[in-house]
């Protein structure tokens, strides 16, 4: 598989440009034109020969949407297909203030959270900074989106399929790419970046000079419990990722989320709640609890609206500051990993506990 433009910065392009023997000017027209999703065959500023060039040396725009599924609350979870045939996939959540978007980072997972689709069939390969940056691109541009303050995705979520930290230098660099200023120009700030809690992964984000803001996977304020649902927790105690977002909060002054999943029978009851309110009182955090969408594969359920809006209560009658997230995409198979395996599944005939890259059956493009 060739390698793609999409995850050069403009100083690398334009080293790009030079081998060539072309002017350095045109490093910004293929960083232009290849953020706002054009193919080498649409970059009509460059020459026909430049273009044949960069065609046979790297290659073309390396995301396609090849599904989307809209939900009746507006929500839009899109497939993507990508070079080597391998399949992702990525939610846009429309709100008031702007349109998120949740990408992947990984094909697959090696995590395997109890409540997650994403890794039933392990990880199959980490993603490019390109590629990432890719699926932001792709919706954008079939949004109607362009560059910059007139781009259609306004914030970016690293929630989707995948740890973001166990690939940490493709990640970082998509960070760094995604706030290119002839690019999409976003910044940092309108990024979530969300972690099972890889520690010394956490401490290198702090120093990285990139105020994310930084979303932790806890769903539990126990480690022994935590190490049923989430089998990083074996490596990591909740001491430690405390302190790793205390480092964090101290080099970037942003405060930190932790996430947690409401589980029925397992984390939501009024135990947990008292404990999540010792361990976290006091802290610059906020607490995001979200109800479980149910995966048949994992057999386990989400709480119920009552219980939900009893353990939020809980909270903030604790002096934690928490929400309920709403609702969105269930219609559509909102949860990670899920539209991907029912598309390995149903569409290529694939058994989707094997496959590691198939073909894909390209049904429109972005």
């Amino acid at each position: 598989m060739k390698e793609t433009l999409l995850s050069f910065n403009k100083k690398e392009l334009g080293e790009v440009m030079a081998a060539l023997g072309e002017k350095s000017y045109r490093a910004g027209q293929v960083l232009r034109a290849q953020s706002s999703g054009l193919c080498f065959d649409e970059m009509t500023e460059l020459s026909k020969p430049l273009r044949a060039r960069l065609k046979e040396n790297y290659g073309d725009f390396p995301v396609m949407i090849i599904k989307t599924l809209k939900s009746r609350d507006g929500t839009e979870k899109y497939l993507f297909s990508l070079a080597d045939g391998n399949v992702i996939e990525g939610v846009l959540m429309k709100y008031k203030y702007g349109n998120t978007l949740c990408v992947s980072t990984q094909v697959g997972c090696r995590m395997n959270c109890a409540f997650c689709a994403s890794g039933i069939s392990g990880l199959i390969r980490n993603l490019d900074a390109g590629e990432i940056l890719g699926e932001v691109i792709a919706v954008n541009r079939k949004t109607g989106g362009g560059l910059s303050d007139e781009r259609k995705v306004t914030n970016v979520v690293l929630m989707g399929s995948g740890e973001p930290l166990d690939n940490y230098e493709n990640t970082v660099k998509f960070l760094r790419l995604l706030g290119e200023k002839e690019g999409l120009n976003m910044s940092a700030r309108n990024v979530s970046l969300s972690t099972c809690g890889l520690v010394p992964q956490m401490r290198m984000l702090a120093e990285e000079g990139l105020p994310v803001n930084l979303t932790v996977s806890l769903h539990s304020p126990f480690d022994g419990e935590r190490a049923k649902i989430m089998p990083v927790a074996k490596s990591y105690s909740i001491a430690e990722i405390l302190d790793a977002c205390a480092y964090y909060f101290s080099r970037t002054g942003r405060r930190y989320i932790f996430e947690y999943v409401l589980i029925g029978g397992e984390n939501a009851d009024n135990r947990h709640a008292r404990a999540l309110i010792g361990l976290l009182k006091g802290k610059p955090c906020h607490v995001n609890l979200i109800r479980l969408n149910d995966v048949k594969e994992k057999g386990l359920k989400g709480c119920s609206e009552r219980d939900a809006r009893e353990f939020l209560r809980e909270l903030t009658a604790g002096g934690l500051s928490a929400t309920l997230r709403r609702r969105m995409g269930e219609d559509i198979e909102g949860a990670c990993g899920q539209l991907r395996r029912r598309f390995l599944s149903e569409e290529t005939g694939a058994d989707p506990n094997e496959v590691c890259a198939g073909k894909t059956k390209e049904t429109g493009g972005i």
